[in-house]
């Protein structure tokens, strides 16, 4: 790498620098201006300029104002105080934003649940924040239905749609007014308040719920417009769930700041998606790796090429994908990130370097306190020297990514807001680092770093995987086929599938005499979301256990499930036949050339 390149790479990281500082440095200067009072500012700047789109809905500035001020006025109806929750269970669709922005603009706090779970884990994420309304679509009254009965807490159930069992609360929100909220109704509220509860999976157990006040949703929204330079010209397309952080804050709030509009597809396809970004104009999208796989496994598309898209920007797109991705699509420009719903790690890839997540560069490290620290795989903690401190990696040495906490008013974005469950806040600080008294925050990310100060993700700490662009908790599954009948012992891991991001999930589990595979899968069916289901079955005497009777994994993920390393049966999860099917060496083999849908 020549010098000219390291001041260009410089110049074009400096660049986007400043404008994030540009667009974030007001929010604390400006305490009260939250993100409903943005949004009515939008609503007179640009009025019948389209917003949100789909093709369920469409909703103008004006029109996403009013749908929040009426959102805004049913919590005021309904005396919700400040800081008390409703969880919010919808598909993705312009309503959903309007009902999160409405109730927040009321002092309440919204829960953004994830569509996918159902049973115990949906009503873990329920009772978790004590919510006193929830809200639930039509199209999920079924899986809402798996957990009303686990449900411990006693909120107020609302329909969106038709309902035979719970109220409409969509007749009642075209009941009420859409202006804009005077100053007697509008709650007083500062960044500092609670807003939301976004759901993240730690390294065990089920779901945490992150607290994240109204300076983290502005931040998220005005760090990003300076990331992708937003304009009013811009159109995005979000395909990505808006529960979680990027699909929900980034994608959108990004774009509408500077007047542009965003088109929201409820779930990704890959046979539709670039017929979509050519019909909507759009010029920016949002990725996860796995939809970046997915697309360039589709048949080729005529419009893959014809679109007009200068950008796009998302995190997870893989080293060996990344060039094929770029010159098949034509993409201009991919701006990879790194960051953390709940944390204060955030790394930016402005260069488009190919396989980086971002840089550092020195002449910005003082405002992000980001290194890597020596981890111990074995004992899943951080490596001390003899005084107790933590080591720092040398250049590209694989260790965990940690970001320094620091609680100052002027510098919010350095602190750590924590979860719901206060008792969860320990395992994510990291105490007397590299001097006594400082604290961390811990990703749970192994990553590397260069001589140029670029990123690599290495892989998770601990037992969580990642499949299809979810966290999947070992323990959470492992819970969930403990419950059947037959299962004495189970443990759970990823393993990794060739041409597949992420690690499937693979369980061992030994059995009381005979074990009904086909009864097992229909119980995992009903229990866990599509994602979080193990692709593959070992049927062991016994599991390996250490002397304090602790799992061990390691030769279960080095041998994978390929059915000549171990004298194990081994069954595969057949989504067509609804059962676990006899892996034998020629289905492992079509599964490793990519020839099996996963």
């Amino acid at each position: 790498m020549s010098l000219l390149d390291n001041i260009s790479g410089d110049i074009i990281f400096l660049r986007g620098a400043l404008r994030i500082l540009r667009m974030t440095t007001p929010i604390a200067k400006n305490p009260t201006r939250v993100f409903p009072v943005v949004i009515d500012e939008l609503a007179a700047r640009f009025g019948d300029a389209p917003a949100l789109i789909s093709g369920r809905e469409r909703l103008s500035y004006r029109a996403l104002a009013e749908r929040a001020n009426r959102y805004a006025r049913w919590a005021r109806r309904e005396n919700l105080g400040k800081g008390e929750t409703v969880c919010l269970l919808m598909p993705n669709r312009p309503e959903y934003m309007a009902a999160w922005i409405g109730i927040t603009a009321m002092g309440g706090v919204v829960a953004l649940i994830n569509t996918n779970l159902i049973g115990t884990a949906l009503a873990h994420c329920i009772d978790i924040v004590k919510p006193r309304h929830v809200i639930v679509a039509a199209e999920l009254a079924g899986a809402f239905a798996t957990a009303k009965a686990l449900v411990k807490a006693q909120p107020r159930i609302w329909s969106h749609g038709a309902s035979a069992d719970y109220q409409r609360i969509d007749t009642e929100i075209d009941a009420l007014p859409g202006e804009r909220l005077t100053p007697s109704e509008r709650a007083a509220l500062t960044i500092e308040d609670h807003a939301l509860y976004i759901y993240t999976s730690g390294t065990t157990g089920l779901p945490k719920a992150a607290n994240i006040n109204h300076y983290r949703v502005m931040l998220a929204s005005n760090a990003f417009a300076g990331v992708m330079d937003t304009k009013p010209t811009d159109r995005m397309y979000d395909c990505l769930p808006m529960y979680h952080t990027v699909g929900g804050l980034v994608a959108t709030g990004a774009v509408l700041l500077n007047g542009g509009s965003v088109v929201i597809r409820e779930r990704f396809s890959a046979s539709d998606f670039w017929d979509d970004v050519v019909r909507e104009q759009c010029t920016l999208f949002q990725y996860i790796g796995e939809l970046c796989r997915y697309l360039v496994h589709t048949p080729p598309s005529p419009n893959e090429t014809r679109h007009r898209l200068r950008m796009v920007c998302g995190n997870g797109l893989r080293p060996d994908l990344w060039a094929e991705f770029k010159s098949r699509f034509h993409i201009p420009h991919i701006l990879e990130f790194y960051g953390a719903t709940e944390g204060n790690v955030n790394i930016f890839n402005f260069e488009g370097k190919q396989g980086a997540v971002g840089r550092v560069p020195w002449f910005v490290a003082h405002r992000f306190p980001i290194a890597i620290v020596k981890f111990a795989v074995e004992r899943q903690q951080p490596v001390r020297d003899a005084r107790g401190y933590c080591v720092r990696c040398e250049p590209n040495e694989p260790g965990e990514v940690i970001g320094r906490i620091v609680n100052d008013p002027s510098r919010p974005g350095n602190r750590f807001e924590g979860y719901a469950a206060a008792s969860q806040n320990e395992s994510k600080v990291l105490q007397n680092v590299f001097k006594t008294g400082d604290a961390w925050f811990r990703t749970g990310d192994l990553m590397r770093k260069d001589k140029r100060g670029y990123f690599y993700f290495v892989d998770r700490v601990g037992d969580t995987f990642r499949w299809k662009g979810e966290n999947v908790s070992t323990s959470e599954v492992a819970d969930a086929i403990n419950t059947f009948p037959g299962v004495a012992d189970a443990t759970v891991y990823g393993v990794t599938v060739f041409q597949h991001d992420g690690r499937a999930g693979m369980a061992a589990i030994v059995c009381d005499g005979q074990c009904d595979l086909g009864a097992l899968h229909a119980h995992l069916a009903a229990n866990l979301p599509e994602y979080a289901r193990p692709l593959f079955i070992r049927i062991q005497r016994q599991l390996d256990v250490t002397g304090t009777f602790k799992q061990k994994k390691g030769d279960l993920v080095r041998e994978g499930f390929n059915p000549l390393a171990t004298l194990d049966p081994i069954y595969f999860n057949d989504a067509e036949a609804k059962t676990f099917v006899p892996l034998d060496p020629a289905l492992h083999l079509r599964i490793e050339k990519g020839e099996v849908r996963l």
